[in-house]
């Protein structure tokens, strides 16, 4: 199965410091408020989500949400996580480090759109 989500190396080594501290974590792809439409991590259950959102796999044990309606937009579209210098204006725990999470996108090919890793919903 093709993951919909993937982690950079130098992304990955900020979350492991970040679960250290936190314990378990949360992303979610904002859509637009604060900084933009950046990936924001979150205390697991600090960020509820709800019937409006899909899980499009995990990053490093950590579940990756989105909005169904951003998730239109991206559907075909294979997001890379990395962590870049520069403090950015969200909610995100890795903002006082003065880091940023990223997404990097590329569009999937037409062999790993017929192989994609299922989507997971809220249960009512």
């Amino acid at each position: 199965m093709i993951k919909r989500v993937e982690v950079s190396p130098e992304a990955a080594a900020v979350i492991a410091q970040l679960k250290e501290k936190f314990g378990e974590l949360m992303f979610h792809q904002s859509g637009g408020c604060c900084d933009g439409s950046q990936p924001m991590c979150f205390e697991k259950g600090d960020f509820k989500v709800g019937s409006s959102d899909v899980c499009l796999g995990e990053i490093e044990g950590c579940e990756f949400w989105m909005s169904k309606d951003q998730f239109e937009y991206w559907k075909f579209t294979k997001l890379l996580i990395h962590i870049s210098a520069g403090r950015g204006s969200s909610f995100s725990l890795e903002i006082p480090m003065g880091l940023r999470f990223m997404t990097v996108s590329s569009l999937f090919t037409e062999e790993e759109l017929k192989d994609l890793a299922p989507l997971s919903f809220v249960e009512d």
